[in-house]
């Protein structure tokens, strides 16, 4: 089976290829399960300089990436499509979305495109990239840390990329809830006791705890992650009462649910 393929486009490629090397993401790299080229957009640069921006027409602070040596850096590659630019404009990256772009990079790959200084020039955003990502509502001095963020998420639902099959499918948003609390050794410390029953040896009922400590955990931390999938359904509603966690009803919306 090919590796799934990632583009990269950056003024920066050590800096993001030095992150891509390390831990999980360098490992999967070195095992044939992740291919992530990273390209210079320097080398689209017609100058001494290697100059990829310019000041903006109208005048303003900073600068703008130009259109010329993006152009020129991504059309000598052909990268694989769809080409996302990382702004602020963008549709918002969640982990539904990563799927997505999970299922693409094996399909043949997708590409990524790391603005700086103000932003690019706008012929890059109309007739070079197919849209727009955004990792969040607030400002990054360019699009690399952006583009890691994608790479790992994405990367993480690859199969075989995890070790564990199953981590990937008990982690935070997966199922539109946030995980429950982990516990490791020692099984008391400073007084502070792990929950009996997950020391118990009962498959059955540590799942049930899992999922009870996930619902609540999330109407206390996320009450918006609930209201997004239309509240809580009645059999989570007796599993909450079941380990403790009562005042719950079917259908509750957002601001009306308890918090315990």
């Amino acid at each position: 089976m090919a590796p799934a393929r990632i583009d990269v486009f950056t003024i920066f490629p050590a800096m993001v290829d030095a992150y891509l090397n390390e831990s999980l993401l360098g490992r999967a790299r070195r095992a044939g399960l992740l291919d992530v080229t990273v390209h210079d957009l320097r080398s689209g640069a017609t100058d001494a300089h290697r100059s990829v921006d310019d000041a903006p027409f109208g005048g303003g602070a900073g600068m703008v990436l130009a259109p010329g040596p993006v152009f020129a850096a991504v059309e000598a590659v052909a990268p694989p499509r769809p080409l996302l630019l990382l702004g602020p404009a963008g549709r918002r990256f969640d982990q539904a979305l990563a799927r997505d772009l999970a299922a693409t990079a094996a399909d043949g790959g997708f590409s990524l495109l790391c603005g700086r200084y103000e932003g690019v020039d706008h012929r890059i955003v109309e007739h070079l990239v197919d849209e727009e990502l955004s990792v969040g509502d607030y400002v990054l001095a360019g699009g690399e840390s952006a583009a890691l963020v994608v790479i790992e998420a994405t990367a993480r639902l690859v199969p075989g990329v995890l070790g564990n099959a199953a981590s990937s499918e008990s982690e935070s948003f997966t199922d539109g809830l946030l995980e429950e609390p982990q516990f490791t050794r020692p099984a008391d410390f400073r007084g502070w006791q792990v929950p009996a029953v997950l020391r118990s040896g009962d498959h059955e009922k540590v799942a049930a705890w899992r999922r009870a400590a996930a619902l609540d955990r999330t109407r206390r931390l996320r009450p918006d992650l609930l209201a997004a999938r239309g509240g809580l359904a009645p059999e989570e509603v007796r599993l909450l009462e079941l380990h403790g966690y009562p005042g719950c009803s079917p259908g509750t919306s957002a601001e009306e649910l308890p918090r315990s």
